[in-house]
This record gives C-alpha cells, sequence and structure tokens, in this order.
C-alpha cells in the first residue's frame, strides 16, 4: 500500500508540473496572438501609408517581383529579371516556342550548372507567378503577360 502512495505523490507531482506548464504556454500563446495582431495592424497600416504615397518605379535589388498590371514598365523588375524577360520576347520576336530554365541559363551566358539552371527557374516561376511570364505545361517558360489578382490587404485569414 506504501509504495501506491508514493506512486500517487509523484504522479500528483507531474500532474502539478504539467498543469504549470501548460498555464505558461497558454499565456505565450496569448501574448504571441496579441503581438501577431498588432504587427498585423501596423503592417497594414503601413502599406496603406506606401500605396497613398507615390510609388518609386526603380527596382530594389532582392525585392520581390511585383505582379504585372497593363501599362507597367519591364523597368520596375530588377536586372536579373529584366534579362530573362529579353532572352524569351526575343524568341518569340524570332518565332521560337518557349524555353526550359536551363536553355534560359545558357543564353543568359550561364553555366548550365545545376545551381545555375534552377535560380534562373526560381526567378522565371516567380515571374509567371506575377504574370510576367507564361509557364507552359511542359514546365517550360514563354513570353506574355498576364494580369494577376493582388489579394485584398485589408482581409485576413
Amino acid at each position: 500500500m506504501e509504495g501506491l502512495w508514493e506512486e500517487v505523490a509523484r504522479l500528483a507531482e507531474v500532474l502539478e508540473a504539467a498543469e504549470i506548464d501548460l498555464d505558461r504556454r497558454l499565456i505565450a500563446r496569448e501574448e504571441l496572438a496579441e503581438a501577431l495582431a498588432t504587427s498585423a495592424a501596423e503592417t497594414t497600416a503601413v502599406t496603406e501609408a506606401q500605396e497613398q504615397a507615390a510609388p518609386s518605379l526603380a527596382p530594389v535589388p532582392g525585392s520581390t517581383v511585383p505582379p504585372w498590371r497593363e501599362g507597367a514598365p519591364v523597368t520596375v523588375l530588377v536586372p536579373d529579371y529584366q534579362r530573362i524577360l529579353g532572352v524569351l520576347e526575343q524568341r518569340r520576336s524570332t518565332g521560337h516556342g518557349p524555353l526550359r530554365a536551363k536553355e534560359i541559363a545558357v543564353e543568359l551566358g550561364l553555366d548550365a550548372t545545376p545551381a545555375k539552371v534552377e535560380g534562373v527557374r526560381s526567378k522565371a516561376r516567380r515571374l509567371a507567378e506575377c504574370g510576367w511570364l507564361f509557364l507552359e505545361v511542359s514546365g517550360a517558360f514563354s513570353a506574355g503577360r498576364r494580369p494577376v489578382a493582388v489579394p485584398d490587404a485589408s482581409s485576413s485569414a
């Protein structure tokens, strides 16, 4: 019987420690939710202020690719993206079809190493996702533009 009472006491200590840990986690979760809500509100306010300010058309190295819109100049893209577009537009103007990432890399004068090809593929995919290029079912890319729906900044999911 004494062994059972010792086991009950040990389990009571384990339960108490677990309850303390649970309380800490709940508090941390509430604080994190508050911090994220505050951060989201601040980000929305900054984004709205930036949208109201005159947009800069100069590309910023390392910046994200803006969605293509009617009348958007290619110069809003950083030079690497402009070169990829240039290769595909030249290809289209000569009546040739789409290119795969490896072929684009070669046209850009890059080594056809996996690292270089994947870098080109990543950039071309980003351009396609933002409407600057078409991504063919075959995985090849071709010149062409299409408007892309920009998610509403005020909606939350």
